[in-house]
């Protein structure tokens, strides 16, 4: 295995929920972490919390379906670093509701968060990792990427897009050096679904830490090795059997 010491981890979506704790964990193994969100105080919230811890982690404001918030996020990791080791897409969103009752404005919104900014930023991180030869794009998918339930199917759409996508871009990629995986994570405690169902019961949903563990094991992999796709469940997961 190799460690993340000196390594630089751009994480979207990165000020709460799955994100904050993939910062978290990477940050502990000492990489220098960037917490990427469209909330900006939250990003900055997040990376003070983990620096008080002692760690190298700076805030980012981060729309991921802005291309120029993309390019001047990813100039800043690199004036910062020298160079771009890793980018985590996790940004992501849900509109819940019967597909009578979805607008087109919400699906589009979901789908320009959800597939078309992990495309965006795998994009524009490539420009910055093939040089080197090496560099990592982890795809935070779902198990909504493998199976299908009532009044989510903007969601569903977009996960099952970006797993398309990541295997895609793993047999693109694999040749310059540059490792692709997709995190297929079953449901967490985190504000996405604590948010929306407050009545969720949750003793069938895993902490976040535990996908975070996952997501660094991904990254420590010898460069010999890469891991296309992992997935990671609660014990009670329902979504999946």
């Amino acid at each position: 295995m190799t460690g993340l010491k000196g390594q630089s981890v751009l994480v979207t979506g990165g000020g709460r929920g799955l994100g904050a704790a993939i910062g978290e964990a990477l940050a502990r193994e000492g990489a220098r972490v960037f917490v990427a969100d469209r909330d900006e105080a939250r990003a900055q919230a997040c990376a003070e919390r983990l620096c008080v811890d002692g760690h190298d982690v700076e805030a980012i404001a981060l729309d991921v379906g802005a291309e120029t918030d993309i390019a001047r996020a990813m100039a800043l990791v690199d004036e910062r670093c020298g160079r771009l080791d890793t980018v985590i897409n996790n940004a992501a969103i849900d509109v819940t509701m019967p597909i009578e009752e979805l607008s087109t404005a919400d699906f589009d919104r979901v789908l320009q968060t959800n597939l078309r900014g992990p495309f965006l930023v795998a994009r524009a991180a490539v420009a910055y990792m093939r040089p080197r030869g090496s560099g990592n794009i982890v795809n935070i998918a779902s198990t909504a990427s493998k199976r299908a339930w009532p009044n989510a199917s903007a969601y569903h759409a977009t996960k099952w897009g970006l797993l398309g996508l990541s295997h895609a871009l793993h047999a693109e990629l694999r040749p310059l050096g540059i490792k692709v995986t997709a995190v297929v994570a079953g449901g967490m405690r985190t504000p996405f679904l604590l948010d929306r169902f407050p009545d969720i019961d949750v003793t069938t949903l895993q902490d976040p830490a535990n996908v975070a563990r996952a997501v660094q094991f991904v990254l420590t992999m010898p460069a010999e090795t890469v891991i296309p796709e992992i997935m990671v469940l609660p014990m009670r997961e329902k979504s999946w059997p």
